[in-house]
């Protein structure tokens, strides 16, 4: 018989690069209705020298690669371990941890994401649900986004669930399906500017919103070939190096206004991408705090309900529905949607060490 009570830490490693986000969750299900509760959760930022080995790594060799993935993989161990000792956490069911994404290259059959190999198991000293992304990219999926299962679960009481992180995705129920797909790129973007002034981020957007919109790049950016694309579709860091970094600074403008014509931008497409411009939007991730782009997603939905969760989901929502993944990894049952990833068919993915 499947248990009904599982104590469970969810980790992740988002493509902003704040650091590692570390959630102890209590998980209750019963009759296939499951209620969570987030004990502790933590962010621990990455060391300068782990920052620009993270922001550089799309750059490495196979053999780099194969050699940061070791040496991740010790860190999120040690990172770990040092989580459960502070918090002095006991019995754990599973850590279930989604790693940090280098490549994501779907359409060639290919995402990694390092810190997901078995030694994490050893050196953590506890059952470790990892690697989550792999097998649906095997099977024709994108690989993402995979928290969308968690907001079916654990969020429907919302038309829709928007993640603001280093890109934007969103999660809705459409034709008794589930229906999730990356937006655009956020604080990816954001964040390489305010990088730049010596800042980790815009807080509260306040600089951006301190520029002018330039109507140009406005409107280069909304012309690109991906938001034309209809789901599943997924984005990687490679899509703003290569594409949206480019793009924004052949135009000779002062820094503000890049950052102010992005944000409204962002705002502008999440807007496109919803069908139905009413209803209740639930607004998690670091974005959350940014007031300008929240400010500027309500101007193009002014129908639409915003609602802010509490600071915990804001932040850790992402390691909460890692952690749901994994105990469902555990009980066998389906984790991925194939009517959100385009995958052959549902599946319950990720590996167990």
């Amino acid at each position: 018989m499947l248990k009904q009570f599982y104590n469970v830490i969810g980790v992740m490693s988002g493509t902003s690069l704040d650091g590692v986000d570390l959630a102890h969750i209590h998980f209750t299900v019963d009759s296939n209705d499951w209620k969570f509760e987030i004990i502790e959760a933590e962010t621990v930022g990455y060391p300068l020298e782990w920052f620009n080995k993270l922001k550089n790594a799309v750059q490495f060799s196979e053999f780099e690669l194969v050699e940061l993935n070791e040496e991740y993989t010790k860190l999120l161990s040690e990172i770990i371990s040092s989580f459960i000792s502070k918090n002095k956490i006991t019995n754990l069911d599973a850590v279930c941890s989604h790693g940090h994404t280098i490549l994501h290259q779907p359409q060639n059959g290919y995402t990694l994401q390092i810190g997901n190999l078995s030694e994490i198991a050893q050196w953590t000293n506890q059952r470790v649900v990892c690697d989550f992304r792999v097998q649906d990219v095997k099977l024709g999926g994108q690989g993402a986004p995979l928290v969308p299962i968690g907001d079916q679960i654990l969020f429907d009481e919302f038309n829709y669930s928007l993640n603001l992180g280093g890109f934007s995705n969103v999660s809705f129920a459409e034709n008794d399906a589930r229906i999730a797909f990356d937006i655009s790129p956020v604080n990816t973007v954001l964040n390489f500017y305010a990088n730049q002034m010596g800042l980790t981020y815009d807080d509260k957007g306040a600089f951006s919103k301190s520029g002018k919109l330039d109507s140009l790049l406005f409107d280069e950016l909304n012309s690109l070939p991906f938001y034309a694309l209809s789901h599943p579709k997924s984005l990687g860091f490679e899509f703003v190096k290569e594409t949206i970094l480019p793009l924004i600074d052949k135009y000779a403008l002062v820094r503000a206004d890049k950052m102010h014509t992005f944000t409204v931008h962002v705002a502008f497409q999440i807007a496109n991408a919803l069908s139905r411009k009413k209803g209740k939007l639930l607004i998690t991730g670091g974005g959350a705090y940014n007031d300008f782009l929240v400010e500027q997603i309500q101007c193009f939905l002014p129908e639409m309900e915003i609602v802010i969760p509490d600071k915990k989901i804001v932040e850790f929502k992402e390691a909460l529905i890692f952690a749901l993944l994994g105990v469902l990894k555990l009980r066998g049952e389906i984790n991925v949607l194939s009517s959100v990833t385009g995958a052959q068919y549902d599946h319950s993915s990720g590996e167990v060490y």
